[in-house]
C-alpha cells in the first residue's frame, strides 16, 4: 500500500474523482487499506431508473464494481492499477431513489490476481452482492 498512489490521491483530493464514480456519487465514509475493506456510498438519482421506477441493475453492478475495486485499490503500490477481469452479480431486491451504502473487501491478493466481494445496502435491506476478479498491472 502507497499514500501516493492514484487511488490514495484521490481520496485526499490532489487528484480529481473519475466521471464514471463521479455519475455514480461515489463517496468514502470508512477505508482500511491494510484490511482491504472498505464502505462507500451512493447517491442513486431519477436518471438511474428504469421504467418500474427502481434502479436499472446496470448502476447497481457499477457501483459494486467500484465498491470492490476501491478495496482493493486502497492496497495498491504506486503506478499499479487493477482492472475488472470477472464480475458477478446478484441482485436481491429493487433499490429505489437515495443514498446507498457499500461494503467491500479483499478476499485474496496475489502478486497478479485478486478476487473481491461487495454487498449494497439502502434502507438496512441488502440490495445486491458481487464477487468479482482483479489483475493487478503497472500504469
Amino acid at each position: 500500500m502507497d499514500k501516493n498512489s492514484f487511488f490514495w490521491k484521490m481520496v485526499d483530493g490532489r487528484l480529481p474523482t473519475p466521471p464514471c464514480a463521479k455519475t455514480l456519487g461515489l463517496g468514502f465514509v470508512e477505508i482500511d487499506g491494510e484490511r482491504g475493506t472498505i464502505e462507500t456510498r451512493f447517491e442513486a438519482v431519477e436518471m438511474f431508473l428504469n421504467p418500474a421506477g427502481t434502479v436499472q441493475g446496470g448502476f447497481l453492478a457499477a457501483m459494486l464494481d467500484d465498491t470492490m475495486g476501491t478495496a482493493l485499490s486502497a492496497t495498491l503500490d504506486l503506478e499499479q492499477f487493477a482492472p475488472t477481469v470477472n464480475l458477478n452479480v446478484q441482485f436481491h431486491r429493487p433499490a429505489r431513489l437515495g443514498p446507498i451504502k457499500g461494503l467491500g473487501r479483499v478476499v485474496m491478493r496475489g502478486r497478479e490476481m485478486c478476487h473481491g466481494s461487495a454487498e449494497l445496502w439502502q434502507s438496512d435491506k441488502i440490495v445486491a452482492t458481487a464477487t468479482g476478479t482483479f489483475v493487478i498491472r503497472k500504469m
